[in-house]
């Protein structure tokens, strides 16, 4: 056995527990309280097990699984960006990529480097996988936004607008599950106001 290795292995699984701690906007499906990003993460990755059927392109479901498992551990650092703070954006990518050179480095050179390529793919978003991910990514917080009469939109008085430009590409993914969430997610919250300026 190789000692550093190893050591190396456990020091990154202990650090990226704190992505439980990160705190996200979205609210759990009861309403009562907003998930964090490791549960954000293990939602993701099992939709992608159950709705890969439905990607535009064939994917590789565990490089897509594993993109998606390990893109936001850069929140650790970084902290959470939310989808619709624009001011926040501005500074957000530099901010994920000094996190992505600490955390992915505290890893054996090889994995650590394997995964910060996966990272960066899922940023770079020209991939099959990547597209498929980063569908995932924007159709998990709007599912739970539905089953939530639109909780953290009304919240955050989210306009119809803001979330047709956070999902401009979101089709690239899946031009099925888009259109799904499009007449079942979002046309209904318009219809009930909880989405601003639809009208």
């Amino acid at each position: 056995m190789d000692q550093e290795r190893i050591e190396k292995q456990f020091s990154f699984i202990r650090e990226i527990d704190r992505e439980k701690f990160i705190g996200r906007q979205t609210y759990l499906s009861d309403g009562e309280r907003k998930e964090n990003d490791a549960e954000h993460a293990w939602h993701m990755a099992i939709m992608t097990v159950l709705l890969s059927e439905y990607a535009n392109e064939k994917i590789d479901v565990l490089r897509t699984v594993t993109m998606l498992l390990i893109h936001d551990i850069v929140e650790i650092d970084a902290g959470d960006t939310y989808a619709y703070d624009e001011e926040g954006k501005k500074t957000q990518k530099e901010r994920e990529r000094k996190a992505a050179e600490r955390l992915y480095g505290l890893l054996p050179s090889d994995q650590g480097e394997k995964l910060k390529s996966l990272w960066e793919e899922f940023e770079a978003c020209a991939t099959p996988e990547a597209r498929f991910a980063r569908c995932m990514d924007n159709l998990q917080p709007m599912m739970l936004n539905a089953v939530t009469d639109g909780k953290a939109w009304v919240e955050h008085q989210v306009e119809l607008s803001q979330i047709l430009g956070r999902n401009q590409n979101t089709h690239t993914g899946s031009e099925i599950l888009w259109e799904y969430a499009r007449k079942n997610w979002i046309d209904p919250n318009v219809e009930k106001g909880t989405i601003k300026g639809g009208k």
